[in-house]
């Protein structure tokens, strides 16, 4: 394994949380979405990544295999005053939890953190060697 190897996993694994941060952009600004007149709502989403093993593609490391929609059921609450109530009364919200998300965007948002400094570590590493050889 060589020393510029440590950059493509380290690219390939912000790119993937990069993703995964847009991914919970997008629940948390649908968190609150009720269902459209069709009755189907905002499903959330969650990113499934894969890992790429050494030597099998030009980049190994990490990368989004899918993107897949929660299959917990919607919220619905009790509103009749609601525009949008069925029959009985209630709304359909999305099924997005903002509590997880935000554990989402904090895990992801340090994971893009550490591989940036895995990459300016691996930097600053080649930088020393390539001054101990002057």
């Amino acid at each position: 394994m060589s020393m510029f190897s440590i950059f493509s996993v380290s690219g390939s694994a912000i790119s993937a949380q990069s993703q995964r941060l847009n991914v919970v952009a997008s629940n948390l600004a649908n968190a609150d979405a009720v269902a459209g007149p069709d009755g189907k709502g905002y499903k959330g989403r969650q990113v499934v990544f894969e890992t790429v093993p050494m030597g099998s593609e030009a980049s190994s490391g990490v990368k989004v295999n899918a993107i897949k929609e929660s299959q917990e059921p919607m919220r619905k609450m009790h509103n009749p005053a609601h525009p949008s109530a069925d029959a009985e009364g209630y709304v359909t919200y999305s099924n997005v939890n903002p509590v997880e998300e935000m554990v989402n965007m904090i895990s992801a948002s340090r994971s893009y953190q550490n591989n940036v400094e895995v990459m300016n570590t691996a930097k600053t590493l080649l930088l020393k060697t390539l001054q101990m050889g002057q």
